[in-house]
């Protein structure tokens, strides 16, 4: 049987797409699976930030309509691109395993810093510049030095890289599964603690789509299902709902794992990126109880952030 999975045309986009089919394959051998390239509107548009073009569905759309036309069979996405809400006649399976979902300092390579050194350097430096499109990171970079300059950044990994040397900028931020699944080796890269920087709801998880009631396709996706990352993104996703997040305000939350259980970590601030909050809450294993602590975080740190900017 043949089977048709679309994807964005990026080297990483493809690059999660192969690893899914690779899994299914190791499952289903007998299967045919051929990749179907479409391009978004968050593709086409790459001289704006992503709050400036829309929302979170800036890379599905295009996709999502092929899906539900018949035209693909099951969609392979990053889940930090994905909506809370997955629209009518869709769904997303259970999440494979995870990739490692820490953000990463690029440092341009005229600076020779040991890792124990960059965030000293980070800290104390005047003025440096930084790539980023994302709010959630540029207001987590001004709050640990305001006076760093942001520069709006946007295309695939190796695009972006290569921007610190078109646009001499001191460093970049991207996202450490990025790196590890497209092997890019021989760049100064430091990654940031939760403590540093609290990643993007869900990021380094796939987000993979069927129709709703293609019980078949569900069926060979659901089986590729890591327990422990469908918790995590219970838990994150279920924060970002409730703060109701998008790429208009900084967001994020993280799942880690501590030696009396499990804890998610969040952040949230207002759009203009100058007040940001942060907290965290245990809770106990299970898929309930990772949602629930998503719902009770995020209503702590809306009250938070109001008491915050009334005191500004």
């Amino acid at each position: 049987m043949k089977l048709i999975v679309g994807t964005r045309g990026s080297a990483l986009a493809l690059a999660q797409t192969d690893s899914i089919i690779d899994m299914i394959l190791d499952k289903f051998p007998d299967l045919e699976i051929e990749k179907k390239i479409i391009k978004t509107k968050g593709d086409r548009i790459l001289d704006r930030s992503l709050d400036k073009i829309g929302d979170k569905g800036i890379f599905v759309d295009e996709i999502e309509r092929e899906l539900l036309d018949g035209s693909i069979d099951f969609a392979v996405h990053s889940l930090k691109d994905m909506p809370t809400k997955i629209g009518s006649g869709l769904k997303l399976t259970r999440t494979p395993l995870r990739q490692d979902p820490r953000d990463v300092l690029v440092l341009n390579s005229k600076y020779k810093i040991s890792s124990d050194k960059v965030m000293q350097w980070l800290r104390t430096s005047e003025g440096l510049k930084i790539g980023t499109g994302s709010k959630r990171r540029i207001a987590q970079l001004k709050k640990i030095n305001e006076s760093i300059v942001p520069v709006m950044i946007r295309g695939n990994i190796g695009t972006r890289i290569e921007k610190i040397y078109k646009e001499d900028l001191d460093a970049i931020v991207i996202a450490a599964a990025g790196i590890n699944r497209l092997g890019i080796s021989g760049i100064s890269a430091y990654h940031f603690s939760y403590d540093e920087m609290v990643p993007a709801c869900g990021q380094g998880a796939l987000a993979v789509e069927v129709r709703s009631e293609d019980e078949y396709i569900n069926g060979i996706l659901d089986s590729l299902a890591d327990d422990q990352a469908c918790m995590e993104v219970e838990a994150e996703r279920a924060f970002l709902e409730t703060i109701n997040g998008g790429c208009h305000i900084p967001v994020g939350a993280i799942v880690n794992e501590s030696d009396d259980g499990y804890y998610l970590r969040g952040m949230y601030g207002n759009e203009n990126c100058e007040s940001i909050v942060y907290g965290q809450i245990r809770f106990e294993v299970g898929i309930e109880s990772a949602r629930q602590a998503g719902i009770d975080l995020a209503k702590v740190l809306i009250e938070k952030l109001k008491e915050e900017e009334k005191y500004e």
